[in-house]
């Protein structure tokens, strides 16, 4: 098995697959680490990490990068954010694509959200998602949907989630939604997996594998926890207050790079 075939098959397992996604390489070996077979990256902690704004098109070199340079560890199976594509041109998203696939990447999320918070047109979307099919058609295409991201496009989710599907994409992720009848009947609409995204005010990963969900991504939550246990360390201190536990070590850290 191929590991474009072995992360396809994580999507049709028993359990959902379970994605966290990391900014860097650290938080991408420490990942697989702990035991995770597939690894994604989160555009906003890579974009943030480089001090750039999320979903504007400024860490496309910073994105691709990384996507290679995990890639070639050979540690995990992994997934990276690509935004929108970092352009509007089938061509240059189709190319951008099959770079990342020739370095050893199995997948990538595709999104229609815009920086103006609007949504890019379901005609270009699927030629987007079509470039990529045919560049690179080893890379698992995760068409994401911002309708519940952006307000007022929640109805338009299962039109945009359906042509996608005929695009060619191969699965469907909707993040931010949340009501379990919807999410039911997405999944039962679709012929691909659908992903949604992990909240922690919100369903737990098995009753989203109740009701069909085969991906359930962590997206940001893990580099925006990141950062607050930083803080409250530097804190603890600062106030001679007690250390968060579970910390690895120097010699730990140093070891997920000496292998």
């Amino acid at each position: 098995m191929t590991p474009s075939e072995e992360f396809r098959a994580l999507h049709r397992m028993g359990a959902p697959l379970l994605l966290p996604n990391a900014w860097d390489h650290a938080s991408a070996v420490a990942l697989a680490a702990a035991g995770f077979r597939a690894v994604g990256t989160t555009s906003l902690g890579v974009a943030a990490a480089a001090g750039k704004p999320d979903a504007t098109g400024a860490a496309r070199a910073e994105t691709v990068r990384l996507g290679r340079g995990l890639a070639a560890r050979r540690e995990a199976l992994i997934s990276v954010d690509i935004e929108g594509g970092f352009s509007d041109r089938p061509e240059d998203v189709g190319a951008l694509a099959a770079t990342l696939q020739q370095a050893g990447v199995v997948g990538v999320n595709l999104e229609d959200g815009r920086p103006d918070g609007t949504l890019t047109a379901p005609a270009l979307q699927c030629e987007l998602i079509q470039a990529v099919r045919e560049a690179a058609p080893g890379l698992f295409v995760n068409a994401r949907t911002d309708t519940h991201w952006l307000p007022g496009h929640e109805a338009r989710m299962s039109s945009r989630a359906e042509a996608y599907q005929r695009a060619g994409a191969d699965g469907v992720f909707v993040p931010g939604l949340q009501d379990p009848r919807a999410i039911a009947e997405l999944a039962a609409a679709l012929d691909i997996p659908l992903n949604i995204l992990y909240s922690p005010d919100g369903l737990s990963v098995a009753a989203l594998a109740e009701l069909g969900v085969r991906r359930v991504s962590c997206g940001s939550l893990l580099f925006r926890a990141a950062l607050q246990a930083a803080v409250e360390t530097a804190r603890s201190v600062a106030h001679g207050g007690p250390l968060p536990a579970g910390a690895p070590s120097y010699t730990e850290v140093q070891h997920y790079f000496a292998r």
